[in-house]
C-alpha cells in the first residue's frame, strides 16, 4: 500500500518558519508527480508546489514569492516542505499529495494518494 505520513505543522508567529516533512512509502518512483496543497477553513484546496516528472516543471502557487521551497530526501523517500517569512494567510492544513504523472500538477482532482494533513498556524 502507499503511504503518505504528513508532519511538521504547528504554531508560528509572523515571519516565523516551519518544515513539514512527507513520509513517502509503497510507491515506485519514475513517472510521477508529486505536491504539497493546502486547504483553509472556507476555502478550496490549492497547490502550494508541485512538479511533474513529465515535464519537470516546478510550479509555485503566486503567494509562495520565494517564502516556500520544495526537497526531497530520495534515499529516505521523504519530501519536505521549507516555509519561511510566513504570514497569517498561510494558516490551513497542509497535505502531500502523491500520484503517476501527468502535464500540469495543480489540479488536486489528479492526485491518487493524500497525507493525512497537518496544521499550520501563523499567529502571534
Amino acid at each position: 500500500d502507499v503511504q503518505l505520513q504528513a508532519s511538521g505543522g504547528g504554531l508560528v508567529q509572523p515571519g516565523g518558519s516551519l518544515r513539514l516533512s512527507c513520509a513517502i512509502s509503497g510507491f515506485t518512483f519514475g513517472s510521477h508527480m508529486i505536491a504539497w496543497f493546502r486547504q483553509a477553513p472556507g476555502k478550496e484546496r490549492e497547490a502550494v508546489l508541485c512538479i511533474s516528472s513529465n515535464d519537470g516543471q516546478l510550479y509555485y502557487a503566486p503567494f509562495v514569492k520565494g517564502r516556500f521551497t520544495m526537497s526531497d530526501d530520495n534515499a529516505k523517500n521523504i519530501l519536505y516542505l521549507q516555509m519561511n517569512s510566513l504570514k497569517p494567510e498561510d494558516t490551513a492544513v497542509y497535505y502531500c499529495a502523491l500520484a503517476s504523472a501527468k502535464y500540469g500538477c495543480q489540479n488536486p482532482h489528479d492526485y491518487d494518494y493524500w497525507g493525512q494533513g497537518t496544521q499550520v498556524t501563523v499567529s502571534s
